[in-house]
């Protein structure tokens, strides 16, 4: 199978004779991811593969082709004539098999099944695992797939049923919920403000121990940069982690301050919110794809996903800041000890 064909032929027709008889949609995928990415390396930790798969996987998809679909040199990758006529072709294909699996999952009106939400780390961890019983409870034929990561996942190319973001999803052809509001403060172990005291100010924050949870190097170095302009990272930090849960155990724990949502004071560890005037609120925003939507078990899970980040009942996600030393004042539901049942709680926070 060859791209380049007799002339006269019209483009779109030249398309169908390239990938008319494939029969690996896998390396196509590849193919794809290598160029949305813009280099093998990217595609690579984006697919959770290695470059070297990568690479021999384009190698199939070229011979599939018949074509050179890549050129790369010092500057990275680059798409050859021959490659720029597949890519549509390959979107199309893709498009195609996402609507497939849309419609089998259709067929089936019943209560059961599989639902794969994709959250970031921290809440996934803190706020919807425990909550999951309940889904449970309710559900109990569902299978819940929790997929817990710092890289938001894009629902319009079916890596997730749902997907609850910290930041407005640009893909246009997604329905999106904005569920709240997150709001980031400053906390300390107890431990730590018995050996070092609390700081209050911003300059007496830069005199301590600061721990960092980084997920995104270029957001982290922004919000960094413009709380303590003038400070570099290694100026303040004493540790640095991607994941959440091993952040709020250093801090608990007193291995310096750090920053979390506020409903973090509810979850026992011993942390304390700080009096420092350096905030930060995050819009929780929840997709689906429309299709995806009118499956009955989606629907079900997409409705519970709104009502565990109902601000009237939970006033941490509420518009405005809610200090954690308000919770026991403002909140009404059941008791913060058991609202975090799993962790160790204590004076009912």
């Amino acid at each position: 199978m060859r791209l380049v064909v007799e002339r006269g032929v019209p483009q779109e027709e030249r398309q169908k004779v390239a990938i008319g008889s494939l029969t690996d949609w896998d390396a196509a995928r590849v193919f794809l991811e290598v160029v949305r990415c813009g280099s093998f390396r990217s595609a690579a930790e984006r697919l959770d593969l290695s470059i070297n798969v990568v690479r021999r996987r384009i190698d199939d998809f070229e011979r599939q082709v018949g074509a050179t679909l890549f050129t790369r040199d010092v500057h990275g990758t680059r798409l050859t004539d021959e490659g720029s006529l597949v890519v549509s072709a390959v979107e199309r294909m893709e498009a195609a098999s996402f609507d497939l699996v849309r419609a089998g999952n259709s067929v089936t009106n019943t209560l059961s099944g599989e639902v794969r939400v994709a959250v970031t780390e921290g809440l996934g961890t803190f706020w919807l695992a425990p909550r999951l019983v309940e889904f449970q409870q309710s559900f109990p034929n569902i299978r819940v797939d929790l997929h817990c990561a710092m890289r938001s996942a894009d629902v319009s190319r079916h890596e997730a049923d749902i997907a609850i973001h910290l930041s407005r999803p640009a893909a246009l052809d997604v329905k999106l919920v904005r569920l709240g509001r997150m709001h980031l403060m400053f906390f300390a172990g107890e431990k730590y403000i018995e050996r070092f005291g609390a700081p209050k100010t911003t300059e007496e924050l830069v005199k301590h121990r600061l721990v960092m949870q980084v997920a995104d190097e270029i957001a982290a170095k922004e919000t960094f940069e413009s709380w303590f302009p003038g400070y570099s990272q290694r100026d303040l930090l004493v540790m640095k982690t991607n994941v959440s849960s091993a952040h709020y155990w250093a801090v608990a724990n007193g291995a310096g301050i750090g920053v979390f949502p506020t409903y973090g004071y509810a979850l026992g560890g011993k942390i304390v919110p700080l009096e420092i005037p350096l905030r930060q609120p995050f819009d929780i925003w929840l997709s689906y794809h429309p299709g995806s939507g009118r499956i009955p078990r989606v629907r079900r899970m997409i409705d519970w996903l709104v009502e565990a980040f109902n601000p009237v009942r939970f006033p941490w996600f509420k518009d405005e800041f809610v200090h954690p030393c308000e919770f026991n004042a403002v909140y009404k539901g059941e008791s913060l000890t058991h609202l975090f049942g799993g962790f160790s709680t204590d004076e009912g926070r």
